[in-house]
């Protein structure tokens, strides 16, 4: 008999995610242990799951695979792949956890590279949230994470935010990029150009050609 061990915060306990983004050192520290926690759990479950199909034990495999997709919910990236297509994400559940995925790898890079570094899911949230008809606080989250990275070093799949910035162009997006813009950083004043200009440009595509020609053209200026 497969004995199937749940292991998932008890009630009144956080969340593994909660704390990623704290200002406060420390509380992103015990969110990291407990996420370390979750991400362990997950492997555990994956494994158990994997045995039971190599035994061909039907009921098992079905319990098995319950159990792994119930505990990879408290983790990342992993509970962030099962997501529904473009429109509909923006009333699905774990829309909140994307993006706090997203402004964690923006505000921590490097905890979010030690701990949880998965591309390919950046890139495809970042594309799949890049729509026009989000409540006005995911807006208002999605401007938050362009003025942030647009302000830093380019990271990989970063170019994919010039889609969401499409998606959400505002006065006040604009506003926070043309501030940005003006900043002595030259990472911010090349980002933040390149996006307002193709902001006024819907029909350009956002490709890497366009990006070197408008960052050769802007250097002569």
């Amino acid at each position: 008999m497969l004995l199937v061990v749940v292991r998932v915060p008890p009630r009144g306990v956080s969340h593994p995610r909660d704390g990623l983004i704290a200002s406060d050192p420390a509380v992103r520290a015990v969110a990291l242990v407990r996420l370390t926690d979750a991400e362990r759990n997950t492997r555990d479950a994956l494994d158990r799951y994997n045995r039971t199909c190599r035994r061909g034990y039907s009921l098992r495999r079905k319990a098995a695979r319950r159990n792994y997709e119930e505990i990879r919910k408290y983790s990342v990236p992993d509970a962030l792949w099962d997501r529904p297509a473009r429109p509909d994400i923006v009333a699905w559940p774990g829309l909140p956890y994307a993006l706090l995925f997203l402004e964690w790898e923006a505000r921590y890079p490097q905890e979010w590279t030690r701990h949880a570094k998965a591309w390919g899911t950046k890139q495809d949230l970042i594309r799949d949230v890049a729509v026009a008809h989000h409540k006005e606080t995911v807006r208002t989250k999605l401007a938050d994470l362009i003025e942030i990275v647009v302000q830093r070093p380019y990271r990989c799949k970063d170019r994919e935010y010039v889609r969401a910035a499409r998606a959400v162009d505002s006065d006040d997006l604009r506003t926070r990029l043309k501030t940005a813009a003006r900043l002595d950083n030259p990472w911010a004043r090349r980002h933040a150009g390149h996006i307002l200009w193709l902001l006024d440009r819907s029909e350009v595509p956002n490709t890497r050609h366009v990006w070197r020609t408008w960052l050769a053209a802007a250097s002569r200026k």
